[in-house]
């Protein structure tokens, strides 16, 4: 949508939607930043990634992220700022978070609205993009698609944007890239079955490079008795995380929130056999009354006076949970609990020690959340330019092939959040500049393929 709407704007040729599935997006975008000027953000995908990630490709989303917020305001999109303490991000920073109000689906239907008010552009539901079609030299002539009527048509255009996600919804494909069991893992948001790795298959038939890491996903841990999408306990810095014999596998303190969210999810799924119990008390519940790190989720916490009766309420051996509570608050040293820094307080002799914020857990009522993983979208995708342009595997651009979103490459190993949303809208931006700038007057075709444009989102 954000490409589409670039271009009529621009008043550029006339233009084509394509969506297999219904427009089905979670009613919020979790987090979002307005900026990403963040002096550590590019040294944070460096480290993460090893120095895999493509630095430039960072940096083009850093100064492009703020035009990106901006576009979004200028159509009538409104933010609710949360002002949390920097604490709460992955790095040193001076962004803050903001929730589009209305959520997702109000993006969606402001935008919409938008493109629809422009005679030269059309949508067609429950079509499925097939194949992408060439001329004798390569370039780009248009698509094979499916109708509802189960028959093959042809559409042809010079120039087609591809926005179908990752392949998180294709049981074969996660288990050909990442691996077994995953099929175990239950996804995240209902819209992401159509993220079939539809783009991805149309981009290596016609000889398209890859990017990031085809064996890495983000995974994030969510209540497991909520009855919504996308119900994701934070905050697990703040107290203990223990498996189904209370015992203790991750050092909940080793880095701030948004630098271990993920790697616990994926321990959770990959050793623990998805079950784990977040344990803490009313002091750090009281720290965060108010904010929405424990507030994601439609269920209320487990909540007791004591150890045992919270851990009978969440399934738990109660003496156990008692032994590793107990065991947890003895082996904490007496350095002061500050959110607002690696502060240090520690535990030692433990296996696993927590080396930040092991703050006792001894104030009652004690309150725990049952959890388990939950699959948000994954990692390997096709390789792009900084304008959105298709990369064949000898890194020139496929002519009139562009790409946006999750179906392109960036991450390896770890995912540094709250970015995959501003890189979705502002790549997809770039690439209806990229069209109208150079290929003006000619028709396009925007195929989100098997999926729809904003899945999760």
């Amino acid at each position: 949508m954000a490409a589409l709407l670039l271009l009529r704007s621009a008043g550029k040729g006339k233009d084509l939607v394509l969506q297999n599935g219904p427009w089905h997006t979670f009613d919020w975008i979790r987090i979002w930043t307005l900026t990403l000027k963040d002096k550590d953000w590019i040294k944070e995908m460096r480290r993460v990634s090893n120095g895999l990630a493509d630095e430039q490709y960072c940096d083009k989303l850093r100064r492009e992220a703020p035009v990106s917020a901006r576009y979004l305001e200028d159509h009538g999109v409104k933010f609710v700022h949360h002002d949390e303490p920097n604490v709460l991000l992955e790095f040193d920073t001076d962004q803050h978070f903001v929730f589009p109000e209305g959520g997702g689906n109000a993006i969606i239907q402001i935008l919409m609205k938008d493109i629809k008010s422009y005679a030269n552009a059309d949508i067609i539901y429950q079509t499925e993009a097939q194949k992408l079609l060439t001329d004798d030299t390569g370039s780009i002539r248009g698509l094979k698609v499916r109708k509802n009527d189960g028959l093959l048509h042809d559409l042809l255009a010079p120039n087609v944007v591809l926005a179908c996600g990752g392949f998180e919804g294709n049981q074969e494909m996660m288990a050909r890239y990442v691996g077994r069991d995953t099929h175990k893992l239950p996804l995240i948001a209902p819209g992401l079955k159509y993220n079939r790795g539809a783009g991805l298959r149309m981009c290596l038939e016609v000889g398209a490079g890859t990017a990031g890491s085809f064996d890495g996903m983000h995974c994030e841990l969510v209540d497991t008795r909520a009855g919504k999408p996308d119900a994701v306990i934070w905050g697990h810095n703040y107290g203990i995380v223990v498996n189904k014999d209370s015992k203790r596998f991750y050092d909940e303190g080793q880095r701030h929130l948004f630098s271990t969210f993920e790697m616990i999810a994926l321990e959770c799924w990959r050793d623990q056999n998805q079950s784990c119990f977040f344990v803490t008390d009313d002091y750090i519940m009281q720290k965060f009354k108010g904010s929405w790190v424990y507030d994601t989720t439609d269920k209320p916490p487990e909540k007791s006076d004591t150890i045992e009766v919270l851990a009978e309420k969440m399934g738990l051996n109660p003496q156990d949970l008692k032994k590793t509570v107990e065991d947890y608050n003895a082996s904490i040293n007496d350095k002061e609990f500050d959110l607002m820094k690696l502060d240090g307080k520690a535990t030692s002799g433990l296996s696993p020690n927590k080396t930040n914020w092991a703050q006792p857990i001894t104030k009652a009522p004690f309150y725990g959340y049952p959890m388990t993983s939950h699959l948000t979208f994954t990692y390997g995708g096709v390789k792009t330019d900084l304008n959105s342009r298709v990369l064949s595997t000898n890194d020139v651009p496929i002519p009139g092939l562009y790409a946006a979103g999750e179906m392109t490459g960036l991450f390896y190993n770890e995912y540094p959040p709250a970015t995959s949303c501003l890189r979705s809208m502002t790549f997809g931006r770039l690439a209806g500049a990229e069209i109208a700038q150079k290929f003006g007057g000619t028709d396009h075709i925007h195929s989100s393929g098997l999926a729809v444009l904003a899945n999760r989102f």
